[in-house]
């Protein structure tokens, strides 16, 4: 089996536990500190991933890059350079950004935020962005060797920890008020990817890479090295600071504008927590499966290219698409027909079922989104993706902020504007890769897809309206998401889509040896 394959596979078995768990997370979260809580948490959130990209300065991306290159060559000083280099343009970083955040939240709060009470969870989350740069690293190394076990399995272990300290920490600090207790989830997140980086230390100790030592970091003519990684790292840098910027003003320009509608700013804060806390997290949890591919993608896809291997290029890019596409599609149907007892069941809740769906048809080009963007950047062409995204985040908060500020759009205007974002950066992405990599568009297989998609959700609707009264919301969401899953797969099968070899190549994946 390659190598593309075997990381993909143990990235989707512990993406999929680490969904799982996450998603547990914010069951947990949502249930303790309610949608004020949450939208406090979701608010502040953003502030802290904007500096974690600064931090990281694009360097996972560009680490696995290098690392698959010079593993392809042989050449394992480089590999060495590229690690040292690499941790420490990090640690430097987080050393400079970790006091501003610390020192400037109480400003960030005051000046941007409509409720000043963000500044808690903001303080609480200030010492993970030294774990965080170290851990990046270490991850991007193992990725670019194509070992995908240390990075799946810390994963796992940092949600699990998570999971622990904020049960924990919610019931401790929530009689101080729900600010304090969003805080006390910034400090399981904490706790959670320390115990992360010491599992990933302990893991390249184990394999004997390099010793950490006092010359590691001593380094001649590194200088070229750091211009290699620079390559990739500024314009992915560029991507995501503007993906991390947009994020950063999406709570502002959603506060700002839902106040123009005469929206107060308690209602709003529980409203963009429905939003970004309930219905988001349900509709990104089918995404690990395009998660895992994406980070396989990169490493898989800059060995072929230094080999000079486009056939392969244009296979694993296909492959990805595919897999995207048969994947999520399922999921995507399951939240739209089951949105309301999957909330009420989930958050005892019906906050978010509206968003679930209207933004639930249109997800698709956000999980088709990842194996894309992972693709330009393993084909250097990282700084057009900076540009797409810009375009797309533009785009995003105009449309915020013209339809949110409506009192007839209000909240509604922010998750319409969070869809036309996203679909505009895939098509954009997607029209990027055409100009180096002639792709063919299986107009027949999407077509099938959507065709059995439309008729699993028609069969999935009428089943539910007969069972919803009179069933309790477990045996509701089983029995449906039961009948759709084999209904679909039923259809798969008909129309041809999988066959036999199909699952026989996917039983060999399965099978303990490989994993």
């Amino acid at each position: 089996m390659s190598k593309f394959f075997k990381g993909t596979l143990i990235l989707l078995i512990a993406g999929f536990i680490t969904r799982i768990f996450g998603f547990i997370n914010r069951i947990v979260i949502a249930r303790m500190i309610g949608a004020e809580g949450v939208g406090l948490y979701m608010m502040a959130f953003p502030t802290f991933i904007l500096v974690v990209t600064l931090t990281q300065l694009g360097l996972p991306v560009a680490i696995s890059k290098r690392v698959a290159e010079a593993e392809a060559n042989g050449d394992m000083k480089k590999v060495k350079k590229i690690l040292a280099i690499s941790l420490l343009i990090t640690g430097t970083l987080a050393f400079i950004f970790t006091p501003l955040l610390l020192i400037g939240a109480p400003l960030i709060a005051e000046l941007f935020f409509t409720d000043k009470r963000t500044m808690y969870p903001l303080i609480a989350i200030t010492p993970v962005i030294p774990i965080i740069a170290m851990s990046s690293v270490i991850r991007g190394y193992f990725q670019g060797k194509q070992n995908m076990k240390p990075a799946a399995f810390s994963q796992i272990l940092e949600q699990t920890v998570r999971i622990l300290f904020i049960i924990l920490l919610t019931k401790y600090f929530l009689p101080y008020g729900v600010h304090m207790a969003a805080a006390g989830v910034m400090v399981a997140t904490i706790l959670g990817e320390f115990i992360s980086l010491v599992y990933l230390v302990m893991m390249f100790k184990i394999k004997k890479a390099f010793p950490l030592r006092k010359k590691f970091f001593h380094l001649k003519n590194g200088k070229d090295i750091f211009y290699e990684l620079m390559r990739i790292a500024l314009p992915t840098t560029g991507g995501r600071l503007i993906g991390s910027v947009s994020w950063f003003l999406e709570p502002i320009v959603v506060t700002q504008s839902l106040a123009l509608a005469g929206i107060t700013t308690v209602v709003a804060t529980k409203q963009y927590g429905a939003l970004t806390g309930f219905s988001m997290p349900l509709l990104f949890l089918p995404s690990f499966i395009t998660v895992a591919l994406s980070t396989a993608l990169i490493p898989s896809i800059s060995e072929a290219m230094s080999l000079k291997n486009y056939p392969l290029v244009e296979k694993r890019l296909q492959q990805a698409l595919k897999i995207t596409i048969v994947t999520g599609a399922l999921p995507i149907a399951i939240l739209y027909v089951l949105a309301e007892p999957i909330m009420l069941f989930v958050y005892q809740s019906k906050s978010g079922i509206a968003f679930i769906k209207l933004m639930a048809p249109f997800f698709i080009f956000q999980y088709l989104q990842l194996p894309l963007s992972s693709a330009l950047q393993a084909l250097d062409l990282a700084r057009q993706a900076m540009i797409n995204s810009l375009i797309g985040a533009g785009v995003k908060l105009l449309t915020i902020f013209v339809l949110a500020s409506r009192p007839d759009f209000g909240i509604n205007g922010v998750a319409i504007g969070i869809v036309v974002g996203f679909v505009l950066v895939t098509f954009l992405h997607y029209a990027t890769i055409l100009k180096i990599v002639p792709l063919n568009f299986y107009v027949r297989l999407y077509s099938i897809v959507l065709l059995i998609t439309f008729m699993t959700s028609f069969v999935g609707s009428t089943l539910f309206k007969q069972l919803y009264e009179g069933h309790s919301y477990i045996v509701t969401i089983g029995t449906v998401t039961l009948a759709m899953t084999l209904l679909y797969a039923i259809f798969l099968f008909l129309f041809r889509i999988l066959d036999k070899n199909s699952i026989k190549k996917l039983w060999l994946l399965l099978s303990p040896k490989n994993v």
